[in-house]
């Protein structure tokens, strides 16, 4: 005979499920009585559920008993720090009154409940600290653009200014501008003299006003060569 598992940890408030195991050379078709036990006070048991063969099912308010034979399945419901403690459970033969089998033993402990929240409350909250929220949010999305707003103005503002002051002084000023030049072409016409007479000069007293006298000067035509036969 088996008892199992071996231990469980459980919040009170909750059921713990042990199982119990017989071999199938006690179900050899005679009647016998399951019994389950807790010990309370060092090695003194107390019979807490029991259930035949040909039952089914034993229920209390604190146990139930289920035959899957040959297994039995053993629940302790609405668990308190009280039912802390070692179960096990006995194999009783009918024909065979003083053949008593116990199984092994197993531990349960059953620590305080948890503490319960008030869920109700904490929608609430949150429902109204939503909208704070959400302004809050939108202020620091706000505040965030304009910083990067301001840092690239400032960045464009110094960098124009640098460029400014970087630019050389005869770019700055404006050239002088100068004015047109007109280009005037002179002709230089040379005058014909002629070489007076020597020989017949004229006393000054006598001698008429200088005129100036003009030539044409005729040169012979170009006659064509004809090449000699």
């Amino acid at each position: 005979v088996t008892f199992f598992p071996a231990m469980l940890t459980l919040p009170a408030g909750g059921s713990a499920t042990f199982f119990c195991n017989i071999s199938m050379e006690n179900d050899s078709g005679s009647e016998y009585s399951l019994n389950v036990y807790k010990e309370i006070n060092h090695g003194q048991t107390q019979k807490i559920a029991e259930i035949s063969r040909s039952k089914r099912q034993t229920k209390t308010k604190k146990y139930v008993l289920t035959n899957h034979a040959p297994a039995f399945k053993i629940e302790i419901l609405n668990l308190n720090q009280n039912d802390s403690g070692s179960y096990y459970c006995g194999l009783i033969t009918f024909f065979e009154p003083d053949k008593v089998m116990e199984s092994n033993r197993s531990h349960l402990v059953v620590t305080a409940a948890p503490e319960k929240t008030n869920a109700t409350d904490e929608p609430e909250l949150e429902e109204d600290n939503s909208p704070d929220h959400i302004k809050a949010v939108f202020l620091g999305i706000l505040l965030l653009a304009g910083a990067v707003v301001l840092l690239i103005f400032g960045y464009l503002t110094i960098t124009y200014r640098r460029g400014d002051v970087q630019k050389p002084r005869s770019e700055n000023v404006p050239a002088e501008e100068k004015p047109p030049v007109v280009s005037v072409s002179t002709v230089d016409y040379g005058v014909l003299e002629f070489q007076r007479d020597q020989c017949t000069q004229v006393p000054s007293e006598t001698r008429p006003v200088d005129q100036t006298e003009y030539a044409t000067i005729v040169f012979p035509e170009e006659r064509p060569v004809t090449p000699e036969r």
